[in-house]
């Protein structure tokens, strides 16, 4: 019985240390799904915001070109105009020249008016001058906002990209985790159930002896029990008991005639000696 005990305690012991390794290897087995799960995340995410990012830079570079074009066109306008401005400030210095020349009143008063029409059309080359050259400046703050934006996104996808080796050998390690814990888990797992089979036989034996133990007990506390409420004092009058009926007579049976023994031949006493009688003084 005690050796039984013992070992009950052993398996139990055994059995307790089985389902700690075996709890042990379930949490590293989670935790290894965990690392993999967010290393998993982590890359799509990553690969996601690269692309958002490339999609942003395209449409970045896309009205990048679009101002750019529309800027190399402004200036170009710009450019036409103050050749058209240079000539006619030519033009009207040179009509100043031919007035102070001119004697004929008709011929001095068209020239003037060439002159105030030449004055007029410098004066809208240099408001379409003015308002281009405002234009091309806004287009310019564009340009550089734009360069900026196109550059952070650059440099973001950039520092992604190179995030991205790390993330990947996270889950490669962790897929090996996954593997050796998994494993683990159902070794750790075979040896629990064997510790608890083994612990259940011995506990059913030892119960089983146990109820035996404890039944033998309750049936001798229950004859001390009986014992104890019979009274000590007054003896109970014995039930009369009915006459039973008379037996028929059996008739005596004819015994058989014994041989006639004969007498044994008694054997012959010896004869006693007379004692000598001691003499007398």
């Amino acid at each position: 019985m005690a050796s039984l005990q013992k070992l009950a305690v052993d398996l139990r012991q055994k059995k307790q240390e089985a389902a700690k390794l075996r709890k042990k290897a379930e949490n590293q087995l989670r935790e290894a799904r965990s690392a993999q799960r967010r290393s998993a995340s982590g890359l799509n995410s990553i690969e996601r915001k690269i692309e958002s990012g490339k999609e942003d830079a395209a449409g970045v570079s896309g009205v990048l070109t679009q101002k750019t074009s529309q800027l190399e066109s402004i200036n170009r306008l710009i450019a036409a105009a103050r050749e058209r401005l240079d000539r006619e400030k030519d033009d009207a210095s040179q009509t100043e020249q031919e007035i102070e020349f001119v004697d004929s009143p008709d011929e001095k008063q068209h020239a003037q008016s060439r002159l105030r029409t030449m004055g007029e059309h410098v004066k809208e080359l240099e408001s379409e001058i003015r308002s281009r050259q405002k234009t091309a400046k806004k287009i310019s703050e564009e340009i550089s906002k734009y360069s900026e934006i196109k550059s952070k996104i650059s440099s973001k996808i950039q520092r992604q990209a190179k995030s991205r080796p790390a993330l990947r050998d996270t889950l490669k390690s962790s897929h090996k985790s996954i593997e050796k814990f998994a494993k683990e888990l159902e070794k750790r797992t075979k040896s629990e159930e064997s510790a608890k089979k083994a612990f259940g036989k011995i506990n059913s034996k030892l119960q089983e002896i146990l109820a035996k133990k404890r039944k033998t007990a309750a049936n001798k506390a229950a004859v001390k029990r009986k014992a104890a409420k019979k009274p000590r004092t007054t003896k109970k009058s014995k039930p009369t008991r009915k006459p039973k009926p008379a037996k028929a007579a059996r008739k005596p049976k004819p015994k058989p005639a014994k041989a006639a023994r004969k007498p044994k031949p008694k054997p012959a006493k010896a004869a006693r000696k007379p004692k000598p009688k001691p003499a007398k003084a």
